[in-house]
């Protein structure tokens, strides 16, 4: 899978960056930049040694990767959903909503209705497990579909539209972090899809198979096992063994290091640490040529598999413009193969999200890279 006109834009804002250093002061920069780094790493991990052990004992590594020590814990719902749900190999899809988004007409009624205009995609509904927020929301799916769980929020509130960073979003955001991190000790390898994802082609098909940890991005340079990839946590497949058990649990007690990050600019933060790379987890970052969305365009038809309404801000704007990409895929849909083959469709989206869009690649400069990747995949534009 391979883009590089992502990858050139990136090569050359950087490119003009770096010219105003002196090589010394470079080398400089990046030991200070590890070192920080590592310093980090080791207050996350004497956290997370600290917060699961016993007052007299100190536990081995093997104790966070044992899920069966709190299997105990999980609601018996929850599992009886799951392997109703799994795949022969504990294989789950996972998407998550509440009532804004569940509405009639609304985001979930365009998910599901993208599963069963793909090509070879509506079996995937029977792997689906849709988590709900509350019980409204909780019912709403009952009706449109079979596997629904409803999942405590220990005390928050998000069953309407929630506002990027606001204090019920980071709660939301980590709520949801710990729930799949559960979900990997239950011994289920997931895919996490948000729900303004359209479901266009099996991803399964594409899916590395030798990694632990797969993600899509917001901007894609070409090199999918290149970290500086910018990825968007609403779309990735996880195994479940011992590596990625061991990355959840540092990912969640990252946060006490990050106060005020929500959990994609964390994951941004600790992708290289040296502590993930001694866990020898393998991660891989998705092509936006197959894993595409508002941000960078899955432009050739025959390939595409997903589409994300990112780079977009509200509920309104969104599915609008996924109204109209389900009728472009339609048109696709209705041709024959050897016109599937020699035509060149192209999308008509994004049309109100597109404002947002140009405001955020217009701002895409070295500087401000960080930034905008964490602000793709929410609600509200990135501040300065």
């Amino acid at each position: 899978m391979k883009d590089t006109s992502a990858g050139d834009t990136v090569e050359n804002a950087a490119g003009d960056g770096i010219k105003a250093w002196s090589s010394g002061s470079h080398l400089w920069v990046r030991r200070v930049m590890h070192v920080t780094m590592f310093l980090a790493g080791l207050a996350v991990l004497w956290m997370f040694l600290y917060n699961s052990a016993s007052p007299f004992e100190f536990p081995t590594s093997s104790d966070y990767f044992s899920a069966e020590s709190s299997k105990a814990d999980y609601d018996p719902k929850l599992e009886s959903v799951l392997a109703n749900a799994s795949m022969k190999d504990k294989t789950v899809i996972i998407t998550i909503l509440n009532d804004a988004w569940a509405e009639p007409g609304s985001m979930f009624d365009l998910f599901l209705e993208s599963f069963r205009l793909g090509n070879e995609t509506q079996w995937l509904l029977n792997h689906l497990v849709a988590i709900t927020w509350d019980q409204k929301t909780y019912a709403r799916c009952l009706a449109m579909h079979k596997h629904c769980y409803q999942l405590g929020t220990k005390g928050g509130n998000f069953t309407g539209e929630v506002f990027f960073m606001a204090p019920n979003y980071l709660q939301m955001m980590w709520r949801r972090t710990e729930f799949l991190g559960s979900v990997l000790e239950m011994g289920y390898n997931f895919v996490f899809t948000d729900t303004d994802i359209m479901w266009l082609r099996d991803p399964f098909k594409i899916f590395y198979k030798d990694a632990d940890f797969q993600i899509a991005c917001d901007v894609f340079n070409g090199n999918s096992s290149d970290l500086n990839n910018f990825p968007n946590g609403g779309f990735k497949y996880v195994r479940s063994n011992n590596r990625t058990i061991w990355f959840y649990k540092f990912w969640f007690y990252s946060r006490n290091v990050y106060p005020g990050h929500h959990e994609q600019s964390v994951l941004n933060n600790i992708k290289m640490h040296p502590l993930v790379s001694r866990m020898k987890l393998k991660m891989r970052l998705l092509s936006t040529s197959y894993f595409g969305g508002f941000c960078q365009l899955a432009e050739d038809f025959n390939r595409v598999s997903t589409m994300h309404a990112n780079c977009c801000v509200g509920l309104e704007s969104k599915v609008n413009d996924l109204k109209i990409l389900l009728e472009d895929w339609k048109k696709y849909m209705a041709m024959s193969e050897n016109e599937k083959k020699h035509s060149h469709p192209s999308w008509s989206v994004p049309q109100l999200c597109r404002l947002e869009n140009d405001r955020l690649r217009f701002r895409m400069t070295a500087k401000d890279l960080r930034c905008q990747t964490d602000s793709f995949a929410t609600e509200i534009k990135c501040v300065e």
